[in-house]
């Protein structure tokens, strides 16, 4: 068996997702030696989380990136509506936040990996590794000591102080550190596809909801970025009626989609997201920790896991950029970390299980949405705006760099 090839630097990150890009850029700016393993050949994977919120657009612009990133081809929205049984609600409305980060952006995930890769390899300090698998980390004594991973050359051990799974939920990473996550049930999954834009398309409008069913469009411009809600394990059956009477489901639930749904014509088209919230308990090891979404799954609801994952890489590059410049990372100080990120993780997952409860109640009513709560959305939807517009855009504890 040929030897590993082996390097060494000052953190080794698995996943290169946005938590895990994002991490890898704060640390090479810090004047770090990064290595970033991506195991695929290119970021171009569909049914990604598409929203920057407002929070991420003000971090881009204390790094001095956001005018570059916003010329990327994206959309930019101010409030967040939905149409519920044919009437028209604004949700949150993002231009009652501080300007100038006052609006939210859909971009394809892949432009915004692939921008911050071009920005993070003009750092020294920044390695990004394609098509390069982490499998195992390696341990000195009873430390995490680094990752032992698979390219296409062969094997390659990586030896760092700190080691970071950012490889989303199913982290292979973070199982092999002997960490599980706990979860809530969850009573939705969600089907994502693309659907052309009609010749004359609504203003933009996150979804639509009736006791038909519940249809989610994120504008990309010539396209929507779609998804329907099902019941929990329940797209076989709907597979097992057929392509017809899913688009005709999805022209019930929002009548002018009926036309391109047409466009669907093979179930391959169709994307099945197992919606899933979890956690873990513990999320370090000396010399290792989980964030994003190896730490704690969340659901699509209000499209916040990007953000609550960048947010957890710069809570964590504020923290250990000082220690890992004489190559050490106290166990305490990744605690802290947790203990902060934490907190408002948890406060968003219970509002998203709440809002799993509320979407999930049997149809067969007229309404999806119980009658009363379309008044309470009447009376109060105007002054719900701003804290909507706060919680979903901001967040609970919006983070900031401070190592610079």
């Amino acid at each position: 068996m040929n030897t590993p090839r082996s390097i060494k630097r000052d953190c080794v990150i698995a996943g290169g997702g946005p938590a895990g890009m994002v991490l890898g850029y704060l640390l090479a700016r810090a004047g770090l030696q990064v290595t970033v393993l991506e195991k695929h050949a290119d970021f171009l994977r569909d049914f990604r989380g598409d929203t920057i919120h407002p929070s991420t657009l003000t971090l881009l612009r204390e790094l001095g990136l956001l005018e570059r990133f916003l010329d990327l081809p994206l959309t930019r929205i101010t409030t967040m509506d939905a149409v519920f049984d044919g009437e028209r609600f604004t949700i949150a409305d993002f231009g009652t936040l501080p300007a100038p980060d006052n609006f939210l952006v859909f971009a394809p995930q892949w432009d915004f990996l692939n921008f911050l890769a071009a920005e993070a390899s003009a750092l020294p300090g920044f390695e990004l590794r394609m098509s390069t698998r982490a499998d195992e980390v390696l341990h000195d004594g009873g430390r995490v000591a680094g990752v032992r991973a698979a390219d296409p050359d062969g094997a390659l051990e990586i030896h760092a102080p700190l080691t970071v799974a950012a490889d989303g939920r199913g982290s292979t990473l973070r199982n092999d550190a002997g960490l599980y996550p706990t979860g809530s049930g969850v009573p939705i999954d969600v089907l994502w596809f693309h659907l052309p834009k009609p010749r004359d398309p609504l203003p933009p409008t996150l979804g639509y909801v009736s006791g038909k069913g519940l249809v989610l469009t994120l504008d990309r411009g010539s396209y929507y970025q779609s998804g329907m809600i099902i019941r929990k394990d329940s797209f076989e059956s709907i597979k097992a009626e057929g392509l017809a009477a899913f688009r005709a489901r999805i022209g019930a639930a929002a009548s002018h989609l009926a036309v391109p749904a047409e466009s669907l014509v093979d179930w391959d088209q169709i994307k099945l997201l197992s919606v899933k919230i979890n956690r873990l308990e513990t999320w370090h090891r000396p010399g290792f920790i989980a964030i994003g979404d190896a730490a704690h799954a969340m659901s699509p609801m209000f499209g916040v896991g990007v953000n609550y994952a960048i947010q957890d890489a710069v809570a964590l590059a504020n923290a250990v950029a000082p220690g890992l410049a004489r190559s050490e990372v106290r166990d305490d100080t990744l605690a802290a970390v947790q203990k902060r990120r934490e907190v408002p993780v948890r406060k968003m997952q219970r509002i998203q299980r709440l809002g799993h409860r509320a979407i999930a109640r049997r149809p067969g009513r007229r309404s999806f949405v119980p009658r009363p709560a379309k008044w309470v959305l009447r009376a109060f939807a105007p002054r719900i705006h701003r804290a909507a517009a706060r919680f979903i855009g901001i967040g609970f504890r919006p983070e900031h760099p401070q190592i610079f």
